[in-house]
């Protein structure tokens, strides 16, 4: 296993290009699925390691996919779908491959895919998904750790969900493409990312309306053509080197996003006393030399992502003052603030809310990640720490970001990769 060795208290500074989305690009991967002639082409592909498990995933399902890690191109040939099964031990590994279920389900008429892995957050069910196609006719069962659904073609109507699901929408997406009618989702996730995919879908063909809106409607087509599309930019990596240029008073250029996707958080930042200015692919964030406290709630877009939950709270732990952080949209998403207390924070946490005091500085400790975002937040944290700081487990952070520590050091972070 990987660790980072980090010397912190180094301001960050220069200029930086966001990769592009991860949550975007591994829902647009498996869409293409549904285009069962010709080759697909997607532009802006982050070589992660998420990627790589979906394209083990894909196939698997018999689709043929080339990618090259320096252009972050991929092109993708589903023409010839031979199976209708996604294994555990594929499955396993990240919770976002269920969406192959939607696909195979409009496409193959049947889908046998094992309940998925992916990061511990609580509870994460997949029942919005079943009771959803359930809806559209489709007859689900589970058995032996698989979901098993049946139904082709899809017969569309009306979908709710009691509260906003990211994937959950996606994969309704995709299984009402070829349904007898037309299918309205209500409640739908409103992220940016749900709009790239769309995007993409109706660039292939597809007659989406709505996306980005709590109402989404898809009307059926007969099938969807190859397509050249470029993936959106990844806010959430732009948000945590937003928060890195904060927590460390630094000055940091980031370009190759919308900026009107961290609207939330850049306002977050700049009461805590950093300057934001945008452009049209980008920001610029300026650091304060002492940062106010903060009360920060996690909401589905367009709140406060939960997924910078963690990196925000690394920097409350400096300001001058308390803060306060509630967590409303995933149960025992916490799990970083032990580690960060290792560092010296003083942060208290009861139930959904942490109070955190904010401290004179953070000290080196060993220290380690325990899921994508949280990893996060523990190498920004780390970066503020005076002295060195061993961060383990470091393969969750390389899920969601790519050569994190390279980027760090072209900003004159000190960080370095060691395998052990």
């Amino acid at each position: 296993m990987d660790k980072f060795v980090i010397n912190g208290a180094r301001r960050l500074k220069g200029e930086l290009k966001v990769e592009g989305s991860k949550n975007a690009a591994l829902p647009i991967i498996v869409g293409s699925l549904l285009i069962a002639r010709g080759e697909t082409v997607i532009r802006n592909v982050p070589p992660l390691r998420d990627i790589g498990t979906v394209t083990k995933v894909m196939e698997y399902l018999g689709a043929r996919i080339s990618y090259s890690a320096k252009s972050h191109v991929m092109t993708v040939n589903a023409e010839k779908l031979n199976q209708n099964t996604a294994p555990y031990e594929l499955m396993r590994q990240m919770r976002a491959s269920f969406l192959v279920l939607g696909p195979l389900l409009a496409r193959l008429g049947e889908a046998r895919v094992s309940l998925p892995g992916g990061c511990v957050l609580g509870a994460r069910p997949v029942d919005f998904h079943i009771k959803a196609f359930k809806n559209m006719g489709a007859r689900v069962t589970e058995k032996g750790g698989y979901i098993i659904a049946k139904g082709q073609p899809l017969a569309g109507g009306s979908v709710y969900f009691d509260r906003p699901s990211h994937t959950g929408t996606e994969n309704v997406i995709f299984a009402a493409l070829f349904a007898k009618g037309k299918t309205t989702i209500a409640n739908a996730a409103c992220d940016p990312e749900i709009v790239d995919v769309a995007r993409f879908l109706n660039k292939a063909g597809a007659k989406i309306y709505g996306a980005g809106t709590p109402t989404v409607v898809v009307h059926p087509v007969r099938g969807l053509k190859a397509v050249d599309y470029k993936v959106s930019g990844d806010r959430l990596v732009a948000g945590t080197y937003m928060i890195a240029a904060a927590i460390t008073a630094g000055k940091v250029k980031l370009i190759g996003f919308d900026p009107q996707h961290l609207t939330m958080v850049s306002h977050k930042l700049m009461e805590m006393g950093c300057k934001i200015e945008t452009s049209r692919n980008g920001l610029t964030v300026t650091g304060a030399r002492k940062l106010k406290p903060v009360a920060v709630t996690t909401f589905p877009y367009p709140g406060f992502p939960t997924d910078l939950q963690a990196c925000l709270m690394a920097a409350t732990c400096l300001a001058d003052g308390t803060s306060h952080v509630k967590e409303t949209v995933f149960r025992d998403r916490f799990t970083h603030t032990m580690e960060m207390r290792r560092l010296g924070a003083n942060i208290t946490v009861t139930g959904d809310e942490a109070i955190i005091y904010g401290v004179d500085q953070l000290t080196g400790a060993e220290v380690m990640a325990s899921d994508i975002r949280a990893g996060a937040g523990i190498v920004l944290a780390a970066l503020a720490a005076r002295g060195k700081s061993e961060v383990l487990r470091v393969y969750h952070i390389d899920r969601g970001y790519w050569a994190i520590e390279e980027k760090l050091s072209a900003l004159g972070a000190d960080i370095i990769r060691i395998s052990t």
